[in-house]
């Protein structure tokens, strides 16, 4: 008795909507990814199914050992994790195999694994143990600037491979955490505006250089030698007098003055360093969300036709395995970047809304699972997977739908991809770990 009711106590404290809402969603993937395999004559010319069930399964059993292990069990691995995964990417820079342009895999041949995307987890948990350990001085700007390194320094190697959409990941998982952490809004706001400032400057940058017929002549500020040698030490040097005036006269009017100055600074050396850097396939996809028919054929392609296959979709889609625009191989990438385009053109906005409210439901238990976490380790960390899974999922829809730039991640769970797949089903085990020992000390 004592057995049978030990076992019902077990069962009830898993949290079964979690485990049936990613099963549904992997149950969806493998079926739309053998969809992209049928030609417009019904026959199956690709394999991408079958491997993806083995990597499903295997990363079942993923979920179910990281389930089990006691996730404050992490905590003192979370530094030779972070480490081993900073590693990884070096070697991938290195010796890594190049894959639609990025040198992002490592392994033989067609067999391979991305660690970029294992990297997402050791950061989550690397800053789930910074805040915590850190957390009587959380208000404090070193905290907060650890913090900020730990993360930008994935980010940069991960920029060097060149994978914008996998590096931007990492953002959202670091404010997500560290206003959960209680960091002070301005430390917060700060890199925001930065951030803010520096993405309409790029864009503004690709609308001169690419649509307009007349290139604007203020972008000159960020590309000409002679102009960027005045402007950029301009704006540090107003920054540093704001300082110094804040330091000799006690006045926060200064304060406010180096903090918009500083901000200033940090964007335009953003602007200037996405004109240097990005390279021009990547000019090409900021230019193309701007306006697709810019180069309908080229880079505006993949919008295009993603916006034709789920508008075509209607309310209720046009049958399984019966969409045309991936049948007749019009969608590219459509196995991974654009599988949900596939699955609203067969299944129309009602299949959409279930995908949605799938999603909806992880997210949400996730936020539920870091509220009801014991400890602010777990906390922090399920707060950091829920980020993470809300921008995968807005940014990958957003990009099918013709509302965010194209940049390349994968729909977790949905599209066809092993380390990816991998990565968020190990995330899902810590959120089982998480909640499982919700009521233990």
């Amino acid at each position: 008795m004592n057995v049978d009711r030990q076992r019902s106590t077990t069962f009830l404290r898993l949290d079964i909507v979690l485990i049936l809402s990613v099963v549904g969603l992997m149950a969806l993937g493998i079926a739309f990814i053998y969809s992209s395999g049928v030609t417009s004559d019904g026959i199956q010319v690709s394999g991408e199914w079958v491997r993806q069930i083995i990597w499903s399964s295997t990363g079942l059993l993923l979920m179910a050992a990281f389930a089990m292990i006691d996730y404050r069990r992490w905590k003192q691995w979370v530094i030779p994790l972070y480490g081993i995964g900073i590693l990884l990417l070096i070697l991938v820079l290195v010796t890594g195999n190049y894959v639609k342009g990025a040198r992002a895999w490592l392994g033989i041949g067609s067999v391979g694994v991305q660690p970029s995307e294992f990297m997402k987890l050791a950061s989550i948990l690397m800053l789930a143990w910074w805040f915590e350990e850190r957390g009587r001085g959380i208000d404090g700007l070193r905290v907060w600037i650890g913090a900020f390194v730990i993360t930008l320094i994935p980010m940069g190697l991960i920029l060097l491979q060149p994978d914008l959409g996998t590096a931007i990941v990492y953002i959202p998982i670091l404010f997500a955490m560290a206003f959960c952490a209680g960091v002070r809004w301005n430390l917060l706001l700060f890199p925001l505006l930065a951030g803010i400032l520096m993405i309409l400057g790029t864009l503004g940058y690709a609308w001169s250089e690419y649509i307009t017929i007349a290139p604007s002549g203020f972008f000159r500020l960020f590309t000409e030698k002679r102009m960027i040698s005045v402007a950029l030490p301009s704006l540090l040097i107003l920054t540093i007098l704001a300082l110094l005036g804040r330091w000799f006269f006690q006045r926060r009017s200064f304060s406010a003055l180096a903090y918009i100055f500083g901000v200033l600074s940090t964007a335009y050396a953003g602007v200037m360093g996405a004109a240097k850097v990005l390279k021009g396939y990547q000019m090409m996809r900021l230019v193309v969300f701007l306006d697709p028919q810019t180069d309908p054929r080229g880079a505006g392609w993949n919008i295009i036709q993603s916006v034709t296959a789920i508008g075509s979709g209607g309310a209720f889609g046009k049958g399984y395995l019966q969409g045309t625009q991936s049948h007749y191989r019009y969608l590219p990438e459509q196995s991974t970047d654009f599988i949900f385009s596939i699955l609203a053109e067969e299944t129309g906005f009602v299949g959409s809304l279930f995908v949605f409210t799938l999603f909806a439901i992880i997210i949400l238990r996730s936020l539920y699972i870091a509220y009801t976490a014991k400890d602010t380790f777990g906390s922090y960390t399920a707060v950091g997977i829920a980020a993470m899974m809300s921008f995968h999922v807005m940014q990958n829809i957003g990009m099918a739908i013709g509302v965010m730039p194209i940049t390349g991640i994968p729909l977790f769970f949905l599209s066809y991809g092993g380390s990816s797949l991998w990565m968020a089903l190990m995330c899902m085990g810590l959120l089982l770990s998480i909640h499982y020992r919700r009521h233990k000390i």
